[in-house]
Order: structure tokens, then C-alpha cells, then sequence
């Protein structure tokens, strides 16, 4: 997702989908991006510390499944290395750390006071004082207000009576996560999505970093498709893209039962944050500059080629293109596939709807309702496979469409993949 009418680069999708932090520093930095969760293991199965369902801090709230959304700023500077972040103690909450508090930060804010078991207790952005995030989180066009109790007052945020300590800092190394207690930092400026810049986060007191946008050179982790091979020692790492998201439990599904000889995908992907008001300046996409509201642009996206690098079985089988059309939330894969093994496209339907309801529930949904776009804001799954909208030309060729939320959806994984390595973590130790 390259230039700025959100292209989309390495698997992209939700790149894009955070505000445009590029203006604000005058190009030195990219846009921010802002970009349904997998079922939770039985907490039996779970470390102590990550079980926390007696825990009732007012930082959870009820949680409903699935609908909309119904301190000081001063800059911080800390020694180069500051103490790491202590390790989870029996029954105490995940502790994670913002990056950038752009469309994505903003949701998996949200996303994470829907849960009990994870907290966010520092947040970092250099351009937003306190009271303006208070403001910015707890109003949004798109998902609606934030129903808790959200204020900011003497350089503090508090959401339902808790204070998260806030910075404002444009060097990650300066951050202070450890003070916090932040053992995950979730980088979701756009900017630092490589290994060695997402790294200087560790140097604050971070242990992990989950980069919120696909990265040339941090291994890429897709929930629901390859998660189980996250390494604890593998202290940087990305979630990939929302089109990725979306894409890759689909394609998991149908190369498992039928094999996928290649493909072609298409994203009809909803307007984000570095897309252009009105006809404007864009030397690197000419077409990219074009008013969003006014027109359906072609875009380049790296996310059907993403797929293969978390499902290595697939790598150079798929390619694809996006286009940016003038809707505020949901997109929609198109996946065209030549199979390996013929199947009629009820078979197909069979093995997504029982992937969807078994292995991939939560990550993967199924309707056979006449749904449109509008019918998935605040899905938090990651693809949601539409069963009238798909069709085959033969038992060899077929066309399957399916559904995202490229915000909610996107970041509710954010949380569930800090979740998941946290487990991994723990059980390693």
C-alpha cells in the first residue's frame, strides 16, 4: 500500500486505514494506518495469568457479539535501554502498549475493553494531546460512540475510570513501556513496519511488538491460518493486512479440500484515511490522488502474494488487485480459482460453512443471506464467506466472494494474535 491513496504494498488491505500522519510531518512519515475473533481456549486450558474472568476492573466491558460499537503529554525520555516490562503474575491482565493512535489504535483500544483478558496501560502519539483523544476515541462516524465513560483532564485519559498513562514521543526508543508495565507494544503508525524500526520499541521496555501492517521483513502471522508457528523468540512481528485477513482462512480452506492451482483475487476495498478528499497532489499514483467520493480507483495490493509467506504451500499461485470505491467501512474479496481437484460449488459451500462452525469459528463466517456492505460494519471476524454471491463456471473454475470489516475486524486479530503469543510466551517459560 504504498502511495497515498492507500496502494497497497506487501499484503496489504487495512494499510491505509489510519490517518494521515504524512501531512503532519510533512512527508516524512507515511500515513497511519487504522486499519470476529477466534474462539478463546477453554480457560482451563489456559496459564493462570491469562485467565482473568473474576477480574471486573472497569476497563472491561460487556461484550455483544457480533454488532457495532455500540500522563502527562509532555514528550518522554527515558535512558537508552529501560527495565523490560514485569512478566504476567496469576490472574493479572495482558498488558499492552499503542503506537499511534490512528483509525487502527483507536479500535484496538476498543477492542481490547471488550475483553477481560488483556489491558492497554500506555498509549504514544506525538500529535494528539489528551483531551483531543479523548475526544477522537470516543466519537467515530463509522462504529458510533464509545459507550463507556471516556475523559481527559490535567494531561490524563481515563476510559470507564482508568488512567492510561499517555505520550508523546516521534522516537519509539523514548517510550517508556516498561514504566507502564507494557509487555506488548501494538505499532500501528504506518511508519516503523520494519524489524529493525519496530525494534527501537524494545529499548523502552517492551518485550513483543505486533506491527499492524504488513512488513517487508518481520515474520507475518495470519490468526486462524498460521499462528501456531509464532516462536517466542521471535520478538518483532506483523499481522499482515485486513485483506490478507480475509483472504488467507479462505484460501487455507479451499487448498485443504480441493487444492488451489492458481488465482486470481480482487479487493473491492472501502475508502481509507490517505486517500484524497478532492483531486490532489500524488507523484507516486497518479490515480491514487483522485477524489475518493467521486470515483473508483484501481489500486496495486501485495495481499493475494502475502498469503503465500503464511501459507508457503501457496507461494506464487496467487496475485491480485484492489479497488478503492466511496464507502467508509467493509470490504470484499473476490477469489477466482482454478482447482486441482474438481469439486461442484456445493461442495464448496459445505467445506466453508463446516470450517466456518469448527476449526475457523470466529475467523471464518458463513451466510447465504442477501447481504450487503453495510450488513458487516462492526464484524469482527476476519472473513465472512457470502454463498449466493460466489459462482462456478465449471468444477474447476470457480469464483468465491467473501466479506470484511477492514477496521473492527483487523483489529480484534490485532488483540487475539498479542493474546496468542502472550500464551506462548508463557508456556515456554
Amino acid at each position: 500500500m504504498a502511495a497515498a491513496a492507500c496502494i497497497q504494498t506487501a499484503s496489504v488491505g487495512h494499510f491505509g486505514c489510519q490517518i494521515g500522519l504524512k501531512q503532519r510531518l510533512g512527508g516524512q512519515y507515511a500515513a497511519l494506518p487504522m486499519l470476529r475473533k477466534k474462539d478463546l481456549e477453554s480457560s482451563k486450558a489456559l496459564p493462570s495469568w491469562s485467565r482473568s474472568l473474576s477480574d471486573t476492573a472497569a476497563f472491561a466491558v460487556p461484550y455483544k457479539h457480533p454488532s457495532p460499537l455500540t500522563q502527562t503529554s509532555s514528550r518522554s525520555v527515558v535512558p537508552k535501554v529501560a527495565a523490560a516490562a514485569p512478566a504476567p503474575s496469576a490472574n493479572e491482565k495482558i498488558k499492552i502498549g499503542i503506537n499511534g493512535f490512528g483509525r487502527i489504535g483507536r479500535l484496538v483500544l476498543r477492542a481490547a475493553l471488550a475483553r477481560d483478558d488483556v489491558q492497554v496501560v500506555a498509549i504514544n502519539d506525538p500529535f494528539i494531546a489528551p483531551d483531543y483523544m479523548a475526544y477522537m476515541f470516543k466519537y467515530d462516524s463509522t462504529h458510533g460512540p464509545y459507550k463507556g465513560e471516556v475523559t481527559a483532564a490535567n494531561g490524563l485519559f481515563s476510559v470507564d475510570g482508568e488512567n492510561i498513562a499517555v505520550h508523546q514521543s516521534k522516537d519509539p526508543s523514548e517510550i517508556p513501556w516498561g514504566e507502564a508495565g507494557a509487555q506488548f507494544v501494538v505499532e500501528s503508525t504506518g511508519v516503523f513496519t520494519t524489524k529493525e524500526k519496530a525494534e527501537t520499541h524494545l529499548k523502552g521496555g517492551a518485550e513483543y511488538v505486533v506491527i499492524s501492517a504488513p512488513s517487508s521483513n518481520a515474520p507475518m502471522y495470519v490468526m486462524g491460518v498460521n499462528e501456531d508457528k509464532f516462536d517466542p523468540s521471535e520478538k518483532i512481528v506483523s499481522n499482515a493486512s485486513c485483506t490478507t485477513n480475509c483472504l488467507a482462512p479462505l484460501a487455507k480452506v479451499i487448498h485443504e479440500n480441493f487444492g488451489i492451482a492458481e488465482g486470481l483475487m480482487s479487493t473491492v476495498h472501502a475508502t481509507t484515511a490517505t486517500q484524497k478528499t478532492v483531486d490532489g497532489p500524488s507523484s507516486k499514483d497518479w490515480r491514487g490522488g483522485r477524489g475518493a467520493g467521486q470515483n473508483i480507483i484501481p489500486s496495486s495490493t501485495g495481499a493475494a502474494k502475502a498469503v503465500g509467506k503464511v501459507l508457503p504451500e501457496l507461494n506464487g499461485k496467487l496475485t491480485g488487485m484492489s479497488f478503492r470505491v466511496p464507502t467508509a467501512d467493509v470490504s470484499v474479496v473476490d477469489l477466482t480459482v482454478k482447482l486441482e481437484r474438481p469439486a461442484s460449488y456445493d461442495d464448496i459451500k459445505a467445506a466453508i460453512k463446516k470450517a466456518s462452525e469448527d476449526e475457523l469459528h470466529g475467523i471464518l463466517g458463513y451466510t447465504e443471506d442477501d447481504v450487503v456492505s453495510a450488513d458487516f460494519i462492526g464484524d469482527e471476524r476476519s472473513s465472512i464467506f457470502d454463498a449466493k454471491a460466489g459462482i462456478a463456471l465449471n468444477d474447476s473454475f470457480v469464483k468465491l466472494v467473501s466479506w470484511y470489516d477492514n477496521e473492527w475486524g483487523y483489529s480484534n486479530r490485532v488483540v487475539d494474535l498479542v493474546v496468542h503469543m502472550a500464551r506462548a510466551v508463557a508456556k515456554a517459560k
